[in-house]
């Protein structure tokens, strides 16, 4: 009796410490798995759409206060619903409704979920750079919806997005992004931590849309050259270097992001996954709202998964 006592004690104490990391590891192979069908049944949908521009009505006042803001409900009723299963739709005054957390947890802190573009990328609203213009648009608050799946969906809008005619000169990223998308793959269950339950899509271009869905992956880092910042994102569960679109991304939704990443991208640049010419390379800089060549020499490294 003894002995059985002594040996279910050893398994339960084994148990104990093995179950949680078993559990965790479960639960990061199914955010991953659902992250990437939320991404793939998105592009489909979009791809249906023939242009994201040009929903809703967004107007001001001569004292620059807003006086009508429909555009991202209008986006999701008339746009998204008409090509993605959607069961529930929520008015910016009653997000939570659709089950949006009241705090995302990030690496750096927790934080309210933004409640219009102001909060969440500044430079959307407000942006210049010397040789490239200015940019400014009326800011317009965020919109929800639950899928067919349970995902809950914060939407933020731009209706006067632009297409892809900038070629490969540098530009003011704000035009170019049509919509964002903070998706929480379990509603307002936990953990409600940005990487696990909780990350986001960019959806840029008016029309030729591409969608993109960054998953941060490691602690940034820095001191390295490019071909050590590919490797080192290879030995990362095989992650890679952010492309430019994808940088953008990052940089509008920069509350998201990993405390050491958050100032990577307001001192200097994050690697891309590739050079132009040299040691120049394109760098995404939301302390201006642009886009453009760097100095890869000065750059920080931030590991994505697809």
């Amino acid at each position: 009796m003894a002995e059985i006592l002594l040996s279910l004690t050893i398994i339960g104490v084994v148990a104990a410490i093995t179950l949680p990391s078993l559990t965790g590891n479960i639960n990061e192979r199914t955010w991953n798995t659902q992250r990437k069908a939320l991404y793939a049944r998105f592009s489909q949908a979009i791809a249906l759409m023939p242009a994201l521009n040009g929903y809703g009505t967004l107007a001001e006042d001569a004292s620059g206060s807003v006086t009508e803001d429909n555009v991202a409900e209008t986006f999701i009723t008339s746009g998204l619903a008409k090509v993605l299963k959607i069961n529930n739709i929520c008015s910016p005054d009653n997000l939570a409704d659709c089950g949006v957390a009241s705090k995302i947890n990030t690496t750096a802190s927790a934080i309210p979920v933004p409640a219009d573009w102001a909060t969440l990328a500044p430079k959307m609203i407000s942006a210049t750079y010397t040789g490239l213009g200015s940019h400014s648009m009326i800011n317009s608050k965020a919109a929800a919806f639950e899928t067919a799946n349970g995902e809950t969906i914060v939407v933020y809008y731009n209706q006067s997005c632009r297409g892809d005619n900038f070629a490969n000169n540098s530009y003011i990223v704000s035009p170019f992004v049509c919509a964002n998308f903070i998706y929480d793959l379990n509603g307002s269950k936990g953990p409600n931590t940005v990487g696990k339950d909780i990350g986001f899509m960019t959806a840029l271009y008016s029309s030729d849309t591409n969608l993109v869905a960054p998953a941060i992956t490691g602690a940034a880092t820095r001191g390295l050259n490019q071909r050590q910042a590919q490797e080192y994102c290879r030995n990362l569960d095989d992650a890679r270097l952010p492309n430019r679109e994808e940088s953008i991304a990052m940089a509008v939704n920069l509350k998201l992001m990993p405390a050491f990443t958050i100032q990577s991208i307001m001192t200097s640049y994050i690697w891309p996954s590739s050079k132009l010419v040299g040691h120049m390379a394109w760098g995404s800089n939301f302390v201006f709202g642009m886009l453009g060549t760097a100095n890869t020499t000065s750059c920080e490294v931030q590991c994505i998964k697809r």
